[in-house]
């Protein structure tokens, strides 16, 4: 029998025991409540040994339950740290990507614009030397051009001279025929 049901007996046994008439006073058999002390005697220090046995034990639980919780509270603060660790270099990382691609943007920007003045001055540049060349082309064609007519010029009058050349030579052939087709001349002195 337990401690408790042990207690619950006497209970049972004092409140229905006899009252003596005008007293607080009751009648209980000797016999039965020794009895019933006795079994308390013999449970009470198994009881208080059970007791001391939870006691520790429960001490043990909670104490390790503690070490476990302090475990549990350290690596959730250590994970925390680095997840803000970890956040805190996501933050990082991610301006510093921010910043490098604006950079890059920005630059990519100037290198096109460059890009673009240097097409804009080559074609310029080559516009104005294709103009070069074409105005000393047309130059030198409208020279050729003047040369060709002087020399025309110079030609028909080289073909005028020697046609004149040779009208005077053949006048004067003609003529050198004519006085040697004629008899001499008798000179009258003779």
């Amino acid at each position: 029998m337990s401690v408790r049901d042990t207690l619950n007996q006497i209970e049972e046994l004092v409140a229905s025991s006899s009252h003596m008439w005008f007293t607080d006073r009751i009648l209980i058999n000797e016999n039965d409540l020794i009895h019933l002390v006795e079994e308390l005697r013999q449970e009470l220090p198994l009881e208080l040994e059970r007791a001391d046995q939870i006691m520790r034990e429960r001490d043990t639980l909670i104490l390790s339950a503690q070490q476990e919780a302090d475990n549990i509270i350290k690596q959730a603060q250590q994970q925390a740290a680095q997840m803000v660790d970890e956040n805190d270099l996501v933050v990082t990382a991610r301006e510093k990507s921010q910043t490098v691609l604006h950079q890059a943007q920005q630059q990519e920007q100037e290198i096109i614009e460059r890009t673009k003045q240097n097409a804009r001055e080559l074609q310029d540049n080559a516009d104005r030397y294709a103009n070069q060349v074409f105005d000393q082309l047309i130059a030198h064609v409208t020279n050729t051009f003047h040369g060709v007519q002087q020399a025309e010029a110079g030609l028909e009058q080289a073909r005028q001279i020697l046609m004149q050349a040779k009208a005077q030579m053949n006048q004067q052939a003609a003529a050198q025929a004519y006085a040697q087709s004629q008899p001499p001349a008798y000179n009258a002195e003779s």
